[in-house]
């Protein structure tokens, strides 16, 4: 991304006409939150002295320790290109500090430089992130409001007019390239209603910075054209629910340390102990990787999803594969993340779990190079296979017996995310839903 001073900024905004700017931070929870102010006020936003109410979001802080400041991060800088002429809205990310001037530590932008900085110490330069975001298309109703209703019947890479959702896509992608985004592929997905824009890698907080933007601007262009986007795991029974691969590699200066031609599989030693670190503590990170009650609906055998803790070079079934790429583009793809994840937070946990693999030099598993889903439960248990775990409740059990994981997040916001999922899991576990009625309204 492009290195912006505040006098390039403020360049930018009085050439462009911008009006108002939003500065945007992320909650524990993973949405967007901003602090929208008119260009008068820009000068005092670069000189880092915006406050805002801190004790209002969620799992920030207390009401008697609320004022918060907003640090801008300069090269996120962007202009949203759908905003009126007479007056554009203009981006800015920022990192939120204590008002003694300190990060703040429940901030998760902040948390993911905090692990990033252990990953420094360790001799790595960078730790990049591909994304492959994934979403459903649902047509609004007459008030404006999401339907069930799909927009096309198309499947796997289908066309118009199969793929009716095409050019809502088109337009997303469009805009996206307009804001700086170098896009990669897009095309429909396996169900009904599903899309999938892929973006290239980039270092991981600006990764998880255009993930936050990737899915404001879909939400945006969708309801443009009459419909909804929903990042929601699993809308629909019956179908494949949404995920949020993830393809991660470690590099120094200029050298991807997972790749070694002379290895196994051409991959390097350090790459090996990542999957392993990254497998034993899957576990341990899924309440944060898949941190919905709604997650746990995808996670299930048969709809492509992995919710078995094995990895491979050769099928798509276990939770991690080894794209065949090598050289600069030798990756590790996690594939049972999904997209009601907050990145900053995931990207924190699964690199804190691939570097413990890397310190303590561990090694994995066999790789699993069979359909895991049509393997007995003997045959998994055989060859060492576990399952994930099959319930937000107990994933968030796990995650508290991790402590690798638990430092991964930083006590505030462990403390906080696991106070805040455990009354989502409460609400769900008291709630009397439809199935129930279905089932056994008239049996009893």
């Amino acid at each position: 991304m492009s290195k912006y001073t505040k006098d390039d900024i403020k360049k930018m905004a009085a050439d462009e006409n911008v009006k108002f700017i939003r500065l945007q931070f992320t909650d524990i929870l993973g949405t967007i939150k901003n602090v929208e102010i008119p260009i008068s006020q820009l000068e005092k936003a670069l000189d880092n002295k915006m406050m805002f109410d801190g004790s209002s979001i969620e799992g920030f802080v207390r009401i008697e320790e609320s004022d918060m400041y907003l640090f801008p991060d300069l090269d996120t800088w962007v202009i949203f290109p759908w905003t009126a002429e007479k007056g554009k809205v203009a981006r800015l990310i920022c990192d939120i500090y204590n008002s003694d001037g300190t990060p703040f530590a429940g901030d998760p932008r902040n948390n993911l430089r905090r692990v990033l900085k252990e990953m420094d110490e360790l001799g790595f330069t960078d730790f990049n992130l591909g994304p492959e975001p994934e979403f459903f298309l649902f047509k609004l109703d007459e008030k404006g409001e999401p339907t069930l209703e799909l927009n096309d019947n198309g499947g796997y890479f289908d066309l118009a007019p199969t793929d009716l959702g095409e050019n809502c896509r088109r337009d997303i992608v469009l805009e996206l390239e307009e804001m700086g985004f170098e896009i990669e592929a897009s095309h429909h997905e396996v169900a009904p209603g599903q899309h999938e824009i892929d973006f290239k890698y980039a270092d991981a907080l600006t990764a998880c910075d255009q993930i936050q933007t990737f899915k404001l601007v879909v939400k945006t262009i969708a309801r443009k054209h009459g419909l909804h986007a929903t990042f929601m795991p699993k809308p629909l029974f019956g179908v494949n629910g949404s995920g949020m691969h993830c393809n991660l590699s470690l590099f120094t200066s200029e050298k991807n340390v997972f790749f070694d031609p002379k290895g196994d599989l051409e991959l390097s030693d350090t790459a090996y102990h990542f999957i392993a670190g990254v497998l034993k503590h899957a576990p341990g990170f899924t309440a944060v990787t898949n941190p919905t009650v709604n997650s746990y609906k995808r996670l299930v055998p048969g709809y492509e999803a992995p919710c078995y803790v094995a990895w491979s070079a050769r099928n798509r079934s276990p939770l991690i594969r080894i794209p065949a790429s090598r050289g600069l583009s030798t990756r590790v793809e996690v594939r049972s993340v999904d997209p009601s994840a907050n990145p900053y937070l995931a990207m924190a946990v699964l690199l804190k779990a691939g570097l413990d693999g890397v310190k303590n030099k561990l090694t994995p598993p066999t790789s699993v190079d069979r359909n895991i889903y049509i393997m007995s439960k003997e045959e998994r248990e055989e060859a060492g296979i576990h399952d994930l775990p099959a319930t937000l409740a107990v994933a968030l059990d796990t995650l508290s017996n991790d402590h690798v994981i638990v430092d991964g997040l930083g006590e505030h916001i462990f403390e906080h995310f696991i106070e805040a999922k455990e009354i989502e899991w409460d609400m769900f576990r008291t709630q009397v839903h439809p199935w129930e009625r279905e089932q056994y309204m008239k049996m009893y």
